[in-house]
């Protein structure tokens, strides 16, 4: 490929939309335009390193048997309504209707599309055990789409799905998928972590979410290093930190006390001179439509996904001011569970076997001392809080820590949700009608080259593994006008293809300069300079990652960059 014949829209400075470092770098190096809000046109660059990602995906996933599929990306309301997930879905997914009135809808995801090919294709046990997946567009109706390609509206994942006879045979498929998709995580240059997760609306048993630390990252991990633990946050558990306070010894009786304006946490601890740790945090939730609340130390936070998994809900909100004063009487900011009336009360286990602590009192302006959990008002214990810096490791008890992280894949054992919804059955050895058990696995392609930007680049742009950078090698001439250098770097250019080696020709007429940075900008793992140097029949390879340079003669420059490209590629490391 001659540069000067493709377009390649570099920029001199940072975009202003633009925020994390992924998307600065992708709209400056030409990879990427955006059409509207969370809505990319991929143009060249782009392209050409999605379909090495997407490759090495195949690849991995063909290795472990499974078959390529295509499913419409525009699915009837009809296949979603059998798995009940059509209302339970709400404003993310994209609905319409068709000219005759029927509804539709852009896919999310293919549990539902997948299980109905299945039920009218699977009869048999001797038919199983099988893996279908697909590279495919997805669609999301993303309420504030941000960060470039890491959270859009339109995205392309590899979804696959497993159907097996049993809990050993799904077992077994996940294993197969863990190792997969750590070989592909490794063969894209990633540095990745493997956490527990929830499964969230997926459903299903036991969740793995592959997970890329970098500060531009939108979830959350907790690790332990001493424990090896890893979880997202959603799932995360730990022992909470000791109150920064110690609570009064003693019994004491409830009083009330005049908080006049002081509503939230920080304001009423700011008037009774105790640590928000010394505070009960009462948050009024709407739980399937029925109010509940919700009770945490002051200086910890609701996980709304630990609580809907705890209590099983299918729709959980904030209830609202008029809701409030409705139940109880007051306002928010002086709500408490003492004399909650028929409010559900829900505390979360970090409140268990506290004593005289301080919360709202259900009366404007007042709140109350001396209140005691399981004496002074009755609840069930749950963990609904989400774990902070600094909290005790269970197995350790050593400090664990929050990791900001992009998610790039995450594979779970859905287990009959979807074939039992959708009726699918096959009869076994005996001929008794058997449900199939379900796995589903998925990997964000466009996440994948979003997390090796942010874990490899510089001032001057992107430091791509050679395994996903749109080409290998750039061979620039330095003066394309001397004869020499032009005619000696196109046929470098033509020895490297033939060699297989991915090459791009400089053969714009720019300053040497200018070529560098943009080569440098967009990413290409080695640069070839036909330069000065051709005097003496040498060229100079100067390798992007480490900085280092070195002369070659050009009899054994295409052998040279052969062996070097080899051994920068990223290898799969043995399974963590």
């Amino acid at each position: 490929m001659r540069w000067s014949r493709l377009h390649i829209p570099t920029l001199r400075d940072d975009p202003a939309e633009a925020e994390v470092v992924s998307h600065k770098l992708l709209l400056r190096a030409g990879y990427i335009r955006q059409l509207s809000a969370g809505l990319f046109c991929y143009l060249y660059l782009a392209k050409r390193s999605l379909r090495k990602i997407e490759r090495i995906v195949r690849q991995e996933m063909d290795a472990i048997g499974a078959q390529e599929i295509y499913t419409p990306e525009l699915h009837p309301a009809d296949v979603w309504k059998r798995s009940g997930r059509w209302d339970d879905i709400g404003s993310d997914m994209f609905r319409l209707k068709d000219r005759w009135g029927r509804e539709l809808c852009l896919g999310m995801t293919e549990e539902e599309v997948v299980t109905s090919i299945a039920v009218g294709e699977l009869r048999s046990y001797k038919q199983l055990p099988q893996i279908w997946y697909q590279i495919q567009a997805k669609f999301r109706d993303e309420p504030r789409p941000k960060a470039g390609l890491m959270r859009v509206r339109r995205f392309t994942m590899k979804d696959s799905y497993t159907f097996d006879m049993d809990s050993a045979g799904l077992d077994a498929a996940y294993a197969q998928h863990y190792k997969a998709y750590c070989r592909i995580f490794d063969r894209c240059g990633l540095d990745y972590l493997a956490v527990d997760a929830h499964s969230g609306a997926m459903g299903g048993s036991e969740s793995c979410e592959f997970m890329v630390p970098s500060p531009a990252g939108e979830d959350w991990l907790v690790e332990c290093q001493a424990s090896g633990y890893k979880a997202n946050l959603e799932k995360a558990v730990a022992n909470p930190q000791a109150p920064a306070s110690p609570d009064p010894a003693g019994e004491f009786v409830p009083e009330e006390f005049h908080t006049p304006g002081a509503k939230t946490i920080e304001e009423v601890s700011r008037f009774d001179d105790l640590p928000p740790s010394s505070h009960i945090k009462a948050l009024v939730m709407v739980l399937d439509g029925d109010p509940h609340m919700v009770l945490l130390r002051g200086d910890h936070q609701l996980s709304e996904t630990k609580l809907a998994s705890e209590t099983g809900c299918r729709e959980l909100r904030p209830a609202h001011p008029e809701e409030i004063e409705g139940w109880l009487g007051v306002g928010a900011g002086f709500v408490g569970p003492v004399g909650a009336g028929k409010v559900t009360l829900l505390a979360d286990t970090a409140l268990k076997d506290r004593r005289n602590m301080i919360c709202g009192a259900n009366k404007a302006e007042f709140h109350l001392r001396n209140v005691t959990p399981g004496r002074d008002f009755q609840t069930r214990f749950v963990d609904v809080r989400e774990v902070q810096d600094g909290d005790l490791d269970i197995v350790s008890g050593q400090p664990v820590r929050r990791v900001k992280a992009i998610e790039v894949g995450h594979i779970f054992k859905l287990g009959y949700k979807y074939s039992e919804s959708m009726g699918l059955s096959v009869l076994d050895e005996s001929g008794k009608a058997v449900t199939p058990i379900m796995g589903s696995y998925g990997i964000g392609i466009e996440r994948i080259l979003t997390g090796a930007i942010e874990q490899n680049h510089d001032d001057s742009g992107m430091v791509l593994p050679v395994s996903i950078a749109p080409f290998q090698v750039v061979v620039t001439p330095v003066n394309v006008k001397h004869d020499e250098q032009r005619e000696t770097a196109e046929a470098l250019h033509r020895d490297l293809c033939a060699a297989g080696v991915d090459a791009l020709l400089d053969d714009r007429p720019l300053r040497a300069g200018a070529k560098f940075k943009d080569a440098e900008l967009i990413g290409i793992p080695f640069r070839v300079t036909v330069g000065r140097k051709l005097s003496d029949g040498l060229v100079e390879v100067s390798d992007r990652k480490t900085g280092v340079s070195f002369d070659a003669t050009i009899e054994e420059i295409a052998k040279s960059l052969d062996r070097r490209i080899i051994e920068a590629m990223p290898i799969a490391k043995a399974v963590r």
